[in-house]
């Protein structure tokens, strides 16, 4: 199990990847944004895809820049990787996953991402008030 949970995040990232360098569109995938195009406002997701893309991409720093909450859970995610990797290769075990899986409620989790999206979005609004004001 923890070797299919690890090669799925690392397909999942080498696969935008490689989209990436055949030179795909993901644009072409999402419409433009509705919350912004009506208020002119970011919407707590604006910048996530190409925040994703950055990071496929090994660019880290960009990625946190353009949406930090995409990248944080992207850093989760490879963090997930390669945690279950060592488990999966040489027996490692982390009671912290019991803990993590096991007694930790579900509401806990949306609570905690909610927090995640609404500081990335933060981020996202400041930078779009400050470039607002400044031009």
């Amino acid at each position: 199990m923890a070797l299919a949970v690890s090669l799925s995040i690392f397909a999942f990232f080498a696969g935008l990847w490689a989209l990436q360098r055949v030179g795909f569109d993901f644009g072409t995938l999402f419409n433009p944004c509705g919350f912004k195009q009506r208020t002119g406002w970011p919407c707590p997701a604006c910048g996530m895809t190409t925040a994703v893309l950055a990071f496929a991409r090994g660019r880290l720093l960009d990625a946190f820049y353009i949406q930090p909450s995409a990248a944080f859970l992207c850093s989760v995610l490879a963090l997930t990787a390669f945690l279950t990797l060592l488990t999966a290769t040489f027996g490692v075990y982390f009671n912290a996953f019991d803990r993590l899986l096991h007694e930790m409620k579900v509401v806990y989790w949306i609570a905690v991402l909610l927090v995640i999206l609404a500081a990335g979005w933060a981020v996202t609004l400041a930078r779009a008030f400050v470039a607002q004001n400044s031009g």
